[in-house]
């Protein structure tokens, strides 16, 4: 079994994760504050119901796929490569936006958890809702996009993938433990930072993924039926990518290491093509610096380097 393949997936899930366990943290403080702590319940199953409900998509979407690959169709590699990066494309745009919502919402992040909590507990009738429906779609919006990536990914099979979310939720689980009920000082915003970087260069992996993936849809397609071979708008190597720029299957194979570990964090391919080189460069520009002005712009307003959430008394 490859466990390269966990990698990318146990970097997402902890980064995710974590930014749940601040809110699940964050709630939990606010009830032990005002002495509350009978609503601890209604958290513990919004944490459950999430999970649940991120499996539970996980499991529908994943049988679409598996429905898709054992279907009796000379048109299922091309639907299978479509849907791929069909998933790996929502998984992009939506990573990719939370990365940058959280970042410019670091700040106030824990101001509107308690203020959500106080109204709340002002309104006794619907508390357990209110904190029940807080819990459940932090968790279930994090596993969301979790199982997206990872369906994006799903041609390297299930078990590495399904290692690496787990690792990356108990990871994520114990570093929240420490923060909220140990005390222990976490540089929240250097984690934050570093696996942000991580997270955009697993989504610019992505990004080449996704181009490889319509290419070969549409190569398929035109073999299966000449009348799409006019979709092939580039002339070289490839329909899609233009010409191959990069082999290193001889110097550097994306199968073996260290070729594999730059895959799996890097995006690194042992055969590309200018399109992809293009649309990687671009994104990488582009998102870096939004995402590192977003950064900038919020340093004056994050706590310091040495924040603390202490446990509430």
């Amino acid at each position: 079994m490859d466990l390269t393949a966990a990698l990318p997936i146990f970097v997402i899930t902890l980064r995710e994760g974590f930014e749940a366990a601040l809110v699940v943290g964050i709630v939990l403080a606010c009830l032990k504050k005002a002495e509350q702590t009978q609503l601890n319940p209604w958290v513990y199953r919004g944490i459950s119901a999430g999970i649940v409900a991120s499996v539970m998509v996980g499991f529908l979407l994943g049988g679409v796929l598996q429905g898709v690959e054992t279907a009796q169709s000379p048109y299922t590699p091309v639907l299978k490569e479509t849907l791929g990066g069909l998933f790996g494309l929502i998984a992009i745009i939506m990573l990719s936006w939370m990365l940058i919502w959280m970042t410019k919402q670091a700040k106030s992040l824990k101001a509107e958890v308690e203020g959500e909590i106080q109204s709340a507990l002002a309104n006794s009738e619907n508390a357990e809702k209110v904190v029940f429906l807080l819990v459940f779609i932090a968790v279930l919006r994090e596993g969301f996009e979790t199982v997206l990536f990872i369906l994006a990914k799903f041609q390297d099979g299930w078990t590495a993938p399904t290692l690496g979310a787990i690792a990356g939720l108990l990871t994520a689980t114990v570093l929240g433990f420490l923060l909220f009920a140990v005390g222990v000082k976490i540089n929240l915003k250097l984690f934050f930072q570093v696996m942000g970087v991580f997270l955009l260069l697993i989504i610019g992996g992505l990004v080449m993924s996704v181009l490889k993936d319509g290419d070969l849809a549409v190569h398929l397609l035109g073999e299966l039926d000449p009348r799409y071979q006019s979709l092939c708008i580039l002339s070289g190597d490839s329909c899609l990518l233009g010409n191959q720029v990069w082999d290193g299957s001889q110097i550097l194979p994306d199968r073996t290491f260290p070729g594999i570990l730059l895959k799996a964090l890097f995006g690194y391919r042992q055969t590309l093509y200018l399109v992809q080189i293009i649309a990687y460069g671009l994104f990488l520009g582009i998102m870096g610096t939004v995402y590192f002005r977003s950064f900038q712009s919020s340093a004056s307003r994050v706590p310091s380097s040495s924040t603390k959430l202490k446990k509430a008394s």
